[in-house]
């Protein structure tokens, strides 16, 4: 009866086809092309793995202890035809996995641009992909349609058989954007900007969700993407605008605070330009953008300007962990000063620069040397410095006495 046990769990496997093993049949080509690696890489180990079970299983049997006639030959320790085949048939295995993955890691680059939307089928010309930026946020997802004006939290839609472009970025820590029935997962990642091409070739609901722990509200950042022909996309965009509101940026910012279990969310317009400023992190007003400060960087940067014009450091978005380096506050570049101000200021530290120059060539080389004559470090305050015309340039202060009677001498 004991061995009889086992047997039980058999009408368990009956409820197995019930099971939609979406990995194994996506709805989706890229999928699909990642599911052919798959099974191809897996039935090319099986070429070793099963023999070797299967020997070691024979082996054992064999040369059981009860086995008598079984030959003993403990001075054998070589077999040119065993060395061969142990050797030779991984080689040409690890040689076959090198050629599919190589040649799969460049067709199904998510960077690179659809050819076909199926198989045999390739992409129609004057065909533009749908562009989806998508935000991951804590603990939602955020899709943005610019070709529509239109925003969704936690709810996807795209046409069957239209070649999709996704742009994906995050708010706060790094997630990762999967829908197993569309594509491979990519990450999402704040300041930065990954990219998929996809498409979906059968209509349906599927699940999309991150796969990347992201925190408290992690297990329940599921969103629903739908499968639509055009005519049921067309109709999916006019619902959309009919119950949304608007979505600008005073409402992303409240958007944007960490939530969990949040409903399925519509905006009927979206303010221009919201996923660059999420993108680079200027959403709140005022606030500098990083392309901003990477031009300003690749032109030289602005040196000790950009340190006094910078509020104090935040070590937590939402909660401080103790008091910043230069203060309490936010932290971020306010702003720069305009072309004709930037001018200005040109002018006016040339001058001082010569002023500076004639200054030091007044002095004894001792003096340069010891330093005399320059500006002590925070002799100028800031107030000081911005009433003279250029923020944060150096006061060159008046010749002392003794050198102003030297001179005259």
């Amino acid at each position: 009866m004991r061995r009889l046990r086992p047997l039980l769990l058999l009408p368990l496997l009956a409820l197995l086809p019930g099971c939609e093993a979406v990995v194994l049949s996506p709805a989706g080509d890229i999928a699909a092309q990642q599911r052919d690696l798959l099974v191809m890489s897996v039935v090319l180990m099986l070429i070793i793995i099963i023999p070797v079970m299967a020997l070691t299983v024979f082996f054992a049997w064999k040369y059981r202890e009860s086995n008598k006639e079984a030959r003993y030959e403990p001075d054998w320790d070589h077999s040119t035809h065993l060395e061969l085949v142990i050797w030779a048939a991984p080689l040409l295995i690890i040689i076959c996995l090198g050629a599919i993955t190589w040649s799969g890691t460049h067709l199904l680059d998510p960077y690179r641009s659809l050819d076909r939307v199926n198989k045999g089928q390739a992409v129609a010309a004057g065909v533009e992909p749908l562009q989806v930026n998508v935000v991951a946020m804590d603990w939602k997802w955020l899709f943005i349609y610019p070709e529509y004006g239109i925003a969704t939290v936690n709810e996807l839609a795209a046409p069957v058989d239209r070649p999709i472009r996704f742009h994906i970025t995050s708010t706060g820590v790094m997630n990762s954007f999967y829908i197993p029935a569309l594509a491979g997962q990519i990450y999402a990642m704040p300041g930065m900007e990954t990219k998929m091409n996809a498409v979906i070739n059968r209509p349906g609901k599927y699940v999309g969700f991150s796969a990347n722990y992201s925190g408290d509200g992690f297990s329940d950042m599921r969103f629903a993407f739908h499968g639509l022909d055009q005519a049921g996309f067309d109709q999916w965009i006019a619902g959309v605008r009919a119950d949304g509101k608007g979505l600008d940026r005073e409402t992303y910012l409240e958007l944007e605070k960490p939530s969990e279990k949040v409903p399925v969310l519509h905006y009927a317009s979206v303010d221009q330009g919201l996923f660059d400023a999420v993108l680079n992190m200027c959403v709140e007003p005022g606030k500098m953008c990083m392309g901003e400060m990477m031009a300003i960087d690749k032109k030289g940067g602005l040196g000790l300007t950009a340190v006094h014009a910078t509020w104090p450091l935040v070590h937590d978005k939402y909660a401080r962990r103790g008091e910043a380096v230069l203060g309490s506050g936010e932290s971020y570049v306010m702003a720069i000063c305009t072309p004709l101000e930037a001018e200005k200021a040109a002018v006016d530290a040339g001058r001082r620069r010569q002023e500076l120059a004639a200054q030091m060539t007044r002095s004894a080389p001792t003096e340069q040397i010891m330093g005399r004559g320059l500006t002590r470090p925070g002799q100028a305050s800031r107030t000081e410095v911005a009433a003279a015309g250029w923020p944060f340039a150096p006061r060159i202060p008046a010749p002392p006495a003794a050198d102003a009677s030297a001179s005259q001498s």
